[in-house]
């Protein structure tokens, strides 16, 4: 449901539609000056997170994947009311790009919905593991929507992170279950959800986006959830509302934390979310997660933190090329 807080971090790219030369100047003294607090601020993202998953999953036992998720997107809109007003100071709902924000929407709702459906059939630690390739996804999909060039150190990360889906799912055994595939196409809508993001990049701040991505998913699924209605008890529309307030803010803390440091700083901390899922799984649902699932995602964190690295010696060498631009 909540995307892996390394690839959520790219969300802080479109923070402020200032210049990017005026973001760069502004932000990279931060992300020097401050790594402890960013690092701070992603381990606790992480346990946001983690709880809103392992309550998804616990809510799954009683109410639809598509319930939980319009209960939760219906907490993520009103807590985004005030900056939807048009007679509030904190107004950010003027966009010239209305149709890259209902996009990246129902790319988002995509990647929520697929992931509580899968949390209802799979370990939470082995969904959480699967659903941390969405910046494999990320490599493959900028080649088509980015025109970015992907060298071959990249690529034989992003094989490295797909040989540990295939340890964990372990298609063609007996203990391959097909609700696998839910996590892997949740994953591939977050990573549609960042590529929209990046295109939007420096032209839209935060508050804007998230407005948007949350009326958009709240209206498929105002229109769909009464097909599956089931009529909650007053304690899973708390935990309904408690997934919309951890998430939200579980990701908003996300974007907060890369503002003090680089990505290949904070990377391996977010990944700590599969420790705090794995250890509440035991506890909540007596799940153990299995030796190939920590093979599996083992591989997988390998291959999103080297990714993590490349992309920040992209970033240098691209910002050396534009200081030696005799145009910028």
């Amino acid at each position: 449901m909540t995307p892996p807080p390394a690839a959520a971090a790219r969300l802080d790219s479109i923070s402020m539609p200032a210049p990017e030369k005026k973001q760069q100047a502004r932000r990279a003294p931060a992300r020097v000056d401050h790594p402890f607090k960013g690092i701070a601020l992603i381990l606790l993202s992480t346990v946001f997170l983690g709880c809103s998953d392992v309550t998804a999953k616990y809510l799954s036992t009683s109410l639809p994947s598509i319930e939980i998720t319009w209960i939760r997107f219906l907490t993520f809109t009103l807590l985004f009311t005030p900056v939807m007003l048009p007679a509030s100071p904190l107004y950010a709902m003027r966009t010239k790009r209305p149709g890259l924000h209902v996009m990246r929407g129902a790319a988002l709702l995509g990647s929520s919905l697929f992931f509580i459906t899968g949390l209802g059939f799979l370990p939470i630690a082995e969904a959480s593991a699967t659903g941390f390739v969405a910046p494999l996804f990320v490599t493959a999909l900028s080649i088509v929507f980015l025109g970015e060039k992907v060298g071959m150190r990249r690529w034989l990360a992003t094989a490295l992170g797909l040989i540990g889906v295939l340890i964990i799912l372990r298609p063609g055994t007996s203990a391959f279950h097909p609700a696998a595939f839910f996590p892997l196409v949740s994953a591939a809508c977050w990573a549609g959800t960042l590529i929209l993001t990046r295109m939007m990049s420096g032209r839209e701040a935060v508050v804007t986006t998230m407005a948007y991505s949350s009326l958009t998913g709240l209206a498929i699924l105002t229109a769909i959830v009464p097909f599956v209605w089931v009529t909650p008890s007053w304690t899973a529309i708390a935990l309904g509302i408690f997934i919309g307030v951890a998430s939200t803010a579980g990701q908003w803390i996300v974007v907060l934390a890369y503002r003090y440091g680089d990505a290949s700083v904070l990377a391996p901390f977010s990944y700590s979310q599969l420790l705090w899922v794995s250890i509440l799984g035991f506890f909540i649902f007596g799940e153990v997660p299995s030796i190939w699932t920590i093979i599996g995602a083992a591989f997988i964190v390998a291959s999103g933190l080297y990714i993590a690295h490349r992309e920040r010696v992209r970033r240098a060498q691209l910002l050396v090329l534009e200081e030696r631009s005799p145009n910028a």
